[in-house]
């Protein structure tokens, strides 16, 4: 029997209550030990309590220090931020995983097995900025202050360094544009070639490269990369691109993971167009759930799930619209049940 986990879960918007019960389903064939506290947010949240981000999710999660989310719509207008931003505030959640492994052979690139980790509180992304008015226009000068700092940028090396390890990656490539862009993304390279020199060299290969040249070489040959660790905003860029190399966001989970709290996520947006249609590829929120199961070190149960997805999408041809077959939500999480079942 193994021992209760207690965790935060939250729907979010459009199709997230589908996934998110497909995804539960399959939990429970595998009899994972997740004691779920239901909270809401985004869209649910400004309804129920006029903030996306209610204080009792704040409180669950701070609680659980874990917690499975589903899409978040953020409201147009009334200076809403980002209800995932915030979560990556509130909790320190400053490492951002994002794997993409090609799963339906056959496809324009095959056999894609990368991991993007991505600095997920610094840099561009964290929105410092301001106008500056002139002749009377409000908006004459736009300005952005980007912050990378050392202990920052170490602390999410390390976190991508161990992680290479942990997981047998043989090369680390950092990410950066120090040639145009030198104090703030010349610190993070800086600091990851002396972590390198100092603490991991020989336990894998580490190379560099910058953003731009990075972007074209994993369109034209994807597969000379294993691990990519870069800043904020070029690894939110990089991520879609690599999800893009093995059939779109539908098909790519995320974490994001502090030090005392970690998040796991369909990183897709809320897809409000055919929300209750019964449609929805649930597959993102499935391999997030996985890598939670990993963090808590439940392998041999993210492994069964990963391996029912696998063979109920390419040995039973049980696949939802998107990915060319016909099945909706419902049929789909169905025979993934019963493949685990008999695993």
């Amino acid at each position: 029997m193994l021992t209760p986990i207690p965790a935060t879960l939250i729907a979010g918007d459009g199709i997230g209550p589908e996934i998110v019960d497909a995804t539960l389903a399959a939990l429970e064939a595998l009899k994972a030990p997740f004691v779920w506290d239901r909270q809401i947010a985004g869209m649910g949240g400004v309804t129920a309590s006029g903030d996306p981000l209610p204080q009792a999710t704040l409180d669950s999660i701070r609680r659980t220090r874990l917690a499975l989310k589903g899409p978040l719509e953020t409201p147009s207008g009334g200076g809403y931020r980002s209800s995932n931003v915030r979560l990556r505030e509130e909790f320190q959640l400053y490492a951002n995983l994002r794997p993409a492994l090609t799963i339906i052979p056959g496809g324009r690139f095959d056999k894609i097995d990368l991991v993007v980790v991505r600095e997920n509180l610094e840099g561009l992304y964290i929105g410092h900025e301001a106008y500056i008015p002139i002749d009377g226009d409000p908006h004459a000068v736009a300005m952005a202050t980007g912050i990378n700092t050392r202990a920052g940028s170490r602390r999410l090396l390390e976190f991508a360094f161990e992680q290479a390890i942990a997981t047998g990656r043989k090369k680390v490539t950092i990410v950066h544009k120090a040639n145009i862009m030198k104090a703030l993304t010349g610190i993070f390279l800086e600091t990851g070639l002396e972590l390198y020199e100092r603490k991991y060299k020989g336990k894998f290969e580490l190379d560099s490269v910058i953003i731009d040249a990075c972007a074209m070489k994993l369109v034209l040959n994807p597969w000379q990369f294993d691990m990519l660790v870069t800043t904020n905003l070029f690894g939110d860029i990089l991520s879609d691109l690599v999800a893009g190399l093995v059939g779109g966001l539908g098909m790519t989970p995320g974490a994001n993971i502090g030090a005392d709290a970690a998040i796991f996520e369909a990183v897709h947006g809320s897809a409000p167009d055919i929300a209750g249609k019964g449609i929805a590829n649930p597959i993102a929120i499935m391999l997030a759930s996985a890598m939670m199961l990993d963090h808590c070190k439940l392998p041999v149960l993210a492994t069964r799930l990963r391996r029912g997805i696998d063979e109920t999408l390419n040995l039973d041809q049980v696949r939802t619209g998107d990915l060319g077959g016909k099945a909706g939500t419902a049929e789909f999480t169905k025979a993934l049940v019963s493949r685990i079942a008999n695993s």
